[in-house]
């Protein structure tokens, strides 16, 4: 078949998406492929897009190669190594124009089967390791190592890469390390003897990646759980928040552990169900402790009883919600942004709750050590609103870094001394008019400062009342407090254009980097808009003038329904029709070509055309 497009020549600038069958064994080696591309001080972004079901379905791995950095899904496909028959059509129609196929060539396919404007690469992955290996999972593992080595030659990786991360992931097991390296050497050999390598896309040793650090965004928030002073956690298995329990329990295990008597200064409980975690949660941070959980959509659905409970009471809690497919069991194993108004909504009646929004493993990070501040300062549940992108994936981002000089801030918290001493308590009293009381923790004096309360009405002392002026009081005081919030809350990021403009965009958490690549490429086409990323509710002021500085501002966020849209509309009381959604919603994250598209289509449904500068 002759090629009727030009191949793609790029070095260091592509996308590789391999599709597998979930459970092959795929998910490693094609990591172990863009770590090496890595350490080769080349930019890299994994996505591991997975099915729900333990194996059998497809599955993809997109590795975005950018030396400039890009770390958002760019939307296309440079090369893909097509290893699952069952989405064989959907996989070729992804290539660009002028891309690769690199295929198992075993059995021979018909031409109809191919596309001419793309490279078709095949090898006969299959029968060389039937004629290897004898053993069948054998045959399936290293079926996948020997393309990595395959890939090698042809991308021009370089092999010593890829042997050194294979010696790091079997250390002194080398019953595996050297038939894991034979394998990869032996896809490179037969690719440098039987293919045209290398192709026009290509990596070239490059020094982009400095001091930054490859890291799982629930690795690093269970991190920075452990920073912000947490003992005590929580939590029912669910996807995707399952791993950021257990990277808690690893960094406790070391950071955690009376190193002189192997004593566990930390209890992590997995209980019955998500309303027994936050209940667990609740009574801990009664007691004293600062202590989390971690979910998704259903569980927040499962624990609103108790998030009432916590709100009412004025109890400390952390919340952490890692997003995915919704409603219902919806798409455990993918990614949304559609769980903003069940939370800061969560429970029944008028409850308001702060949310904060990372976007990216580094803000996870400071954003959990933050949020136990937040809950101990304001007295609230505080929902750290992650998403499936950030907590299960690999991202390359700044170091984490950490004032040692940074204490701990309890809020306001009565002592024995102040209470010996005769001060007025009263457990719902604002003596500060900033909304938030004081609090004690139980056994803080033998006769002073103790209260009961509950989720029923009650007065500044926490005794029990109906009495509708008191409850009134009691609730413009919860207003008060959520108000005070927006000044320890993460302010928004503000970024202005190069030229004036009447447009804006409002975007946060793990839209930002195809955000970012997107307002590059409309900037280069002339269309300039200033931007805000949001990470944090209530709202900050600067959020209302943003928007009032310009004729309609895009609000672009991972969704249906337009969640962040609502609740701005909802809390600022701005004109709605000023705010133009941009929604993505199919459980893949957001890539810059299609904010590009999407953007760029409405400016022009809206007859906008850019500002331009006017010589003086």
């Amino acid at each position: 078949m002759k090629q009727t497009v030009a191949p793609i020549e790029r070095v260091n600038d592509f996308v590789v998406k391999f599709a597998n069958v979930n459970g092959s064994g795929s998910a490693s080696a094609n990591l172990l492929f863009a770590k090496s591309i890595l350490r080769m001080g080349i930019p890299v972004a994994p996505r591991n897009i997975f099915p729900s079901n333990i194996q059998g379905l497809p599955t993809w791995f997109e590795v975005r190669v950018n030396e400039n950095g890009w770390r958002g899904r760019r939307g296309g496909v440079d090369l893909m190594v097509a290893m699952n028959p069952q989405t064989w059509e959907q996989d070729v129609k992804e290539i660009e124009p002028g891309g690769y196929l690199f295929y198992d060539s075993t059995k021979p396919l018909p031409a109809a089967k191919f596309r001419d404007d793309i490279t078709i690469i095949g090898m006969p992955l299959t029968g060389i390791c039937n004629r290897e290996y004898t053993d069948a999972r054998q045959r399936q593992l290293f079926k996948n190592i020997i393309y990595v080595g395959a890939l090698s030659a042809l991308l021009e990786i370089e092999p010593e890469a890829i042997a050194e991360l294979i010696g790091e992931l079997y250390k002194g097991k080398e019953a595996l390390l050297k038939p894991n390296v034979q394998a990869m050497r032996m896809g490179r050999t037969y690719a440098q003897n039987e293919l045209d390598w290398p192709l026009g896309i290509r990596v070239k040793r490059a020094n982009a990646v400095g001091e930054k650090i490859f890291i799982e965004g629930n690795s690093a928030a269970a991190l920075g759980c452990v920073y912000g002073g947490a003992t005590v956690a929580a939590w029912y298995p669910i996807t995707p928040s399952s791993s950021l329990a257990e990277a808690f329990a690893r960094h406790c295990r070391r950071f955690r552990t009376d190193p002189a008597t192997g004593k566990a200064r930390y209890a992590i409980v997995q209980a019955e169900d998500e309303l027994a975690s936050i209940g667990i949660v609740i009574g801990a941070t009664w007691n004293g402790a600062r202590a989390f959980t971690c979910t998704s959509g259903p569980g927040i659905s499962l624990m609103q009883e108790f998030i009432g409970l916590a709100y009412f009471a004025e109890i400390p809690a952390v919340l952490f919600d890692i997003q995915r497919g919704s409603p219902s069991t919806g798409m455990p194993t993918r990614t949304q942004q559609a769980d903003l108004l069940s939370c800061a909504y969560a429970s029944h009646g008028d409850t308001k709750h702060v949310l904060i929004f990372p976007q990216d493993p580094k803000e996870a990070f400071e954003f959990a050590a933050l949020s136990f501040d937040l809950a101990d300062r304001l007295q609230t549940p505080i929902f750290v609103m992650m998403d499936l992108d950030i907590g299960m994936q690999d991202w390359l981002c700044e170091p984490l870094a950490w004032d040692d000089s940074r204490k701990l801030d309890r809020g306001k918290v009565m002592s024995y001394e102040d209470l010996e001493a005769g001060k007025d308590f009263g457990r719902y009293l604002d003596v500060d008019g900033d909304g938030i009381a004081y609090r004690t923790y139980p056994g803080t004096h033998p006769n002073r400062g103790s209260y009961f309360t509950r989720g029923s009405t009650k007065d500044r002392y926490a005794r029990y009342t109906e009495d509708g002026a008191t409850y009134v009081d009691n609730m413009q005081r919860l207003q008060r407090k959520f108000e005070t919030a927006k000044q320890y809350l993460p302010t928004p990021v503000r970024k202005d254009a190069a030229q004036k403009t009447r447009c804006g965009a409002i975007y946060f958490g793990s839209t930002a980097p195809a955000m970012e690549e997107a307002l590059a490429a409309l900037a280069g086409q002339g269309i300039h808009l200033d931007t805000l990323r949001i990470r944090a509710f209530p709202f900050h002021d600067e959020i209302a003038d943003f928007i009032a500085d310009h004729e309609q501002v895009y609000v672009v966020e991972q969704n249906r329904d337009a969640q962040m849209r609502m609740l701005l509309v909802n809390e600022l009381a701005v004109d709605a029709a000023k705010l133009i959604p941009v929604l993505h919603y199919d459980g893949t994250p957001i890539t810059a070509r299609f904010i590009l598209r999407e953007v760029g289509e409405k400016l022009a449904m809206f007859n906008v055309t850019p500002l331009r500068k006017v010589a003086p």
